[in-house]
């Protein structure tokens, strides 16, 4: 069995907590290949938002990943999220699953409550993360409230920094919100911190997305 990891961001914190999340959900001997273009997320950054080009070369690592002999693909970048629901067509054609990392996640968000908060250092992240959470509740039947909190100067600050300034962004929606969402995977190793800090539920999106890509390889009957 082999799996497909698809990153646009290449964050060695990213990176870790992926292998992590998918190593404990999977079996020992699963090949885990791993596909990176971080040229992708730089272009949607500096447009603003998705442009025809980098989702081009996004399907373009979907499509490298199922000529390889990849049984399921796990997509790791929320900010280019909507290209991997544009590419669901071609997965159930092709029977090689293209999961989203943050989309269930988005769901227990939407069940853990109705006042959502939704944290990213980047506006490309949360617009993006932000649709998701509405379509899901409209698939769950559900009525939700976003409130943003774009924590501004995240890039490029050391472990201790980042969550210093994460939780001075959570502390400004706390009180307004039921759960708080790391719109970006690359936040997960903050968590636990926020979540103790300020009593709230605080969802991160790698165990999920490792779950649901175990419950697409489920699905296929091969595990």
């Amino acid at each position: 069995m082999k799996v497909a990891l698809v990153y646009t961001s290449t964050t060695p914190e990213l990176i870790e907590l992926v292998e992590k999340e998918v190593g404990d959900v999977l079996p020992r001997e699963t090949e885990v290949a791993s596909y990176q273009d971080p040229s992708i997320l730089a272009e949607v950054r500096d447009a603003g938002y998705v442009t025809a080009p980098p989702a081009a070369r996004l399907v373009g690592m979907y499509m490298t990943a199922v000529s390889e002999g990849a049984d399921a693909i796990l997509n790791l970048c929320s900010s280019v999220g909507e290209v991997a629901d544009a590419a669901q067509d071609i997965a159930r054609y092709t029977g090689i699953p293209i999961v989203r990392v943050d989309e269930e996640m988005c769901r227990e968000a939407v069940r853990q409550g109705k006042r959502i908060g939704v944290m990213a250092t980047l506006p490309t992240t949360l617009n993006p993360t932000k649709n998701t959470i509405l379509r899901v509740a409209r698939e769950m039947n559900r009525q939700v409230e976003l409130v943003d909190a774009l924590v501004d100067g995240g890039f490029g600050l050391d472990q201790e920094q980042f969550k210093a300034l994460m939780s001075e962004y959570a502390g400004t929606i706390a009180d307004k919100v039921d759960v708080i969402l790391f719109a970006q995977g690359s936040m997960a190793y903050c968590e636990e911190y926020i979540h103790e800090k300020y009593g709230k539920v605080v969802l991160s999106s790698p165990r999920f997305g490792a779950a649901a890509l175990k419950d697409a390889l489920v699905k296929k009957g091969l595990m």
